[in-house]
């Protein structure tokens, strides 16, 4: 395993305490600060199932709809198990960000 993944990320303190001193806030408005952005966020998905966090991610989710009990294959009429809908969520890192981890490497 390279290097790189081997360390451990940062704690919620940690990247609270980083964030308040970047932005000039109390380290105790912070942790408001981003359930109010995760909120934000769930909400524009849940609308347009899409949500982007700019210079960091793009977030698309996708409905999958159920898969029926049988299927034509071959020219047979075979039985699959059938399978629920499911919610299919896709985080896409933004230009930046991919460039800033690839050059550490």
């Amino acid at each position: 395993m390279p290097d790189r993944f081997k360390s451990r990320s940062s704690g919620e303190g940690r990247r609270n305490d980083s964030v308040a001193t970047s932005c000039e806030l109390k380290k105790s408005v912070v942790p408001k600060l981003l359930s109010s952005l995760a909120e934000v966020g769930s909400t524009e998905e849940n609308k347009s199932g899409l949500s982007s966090v700019p210079g960091l991610a793009r977030i698309i989710t996708r409905r999958k709809p159920a898969t029926k009990t049988s299927k034509k294959m071959f020219g047979k009429e075979t039985v699959v198990k059938s399978k629920p809908a499911k919610t299919i969520v896709k985080a896409f890192p933004a230009a930046a960000l991919k460039s800033d981890i690839w050059l550490e490497a």
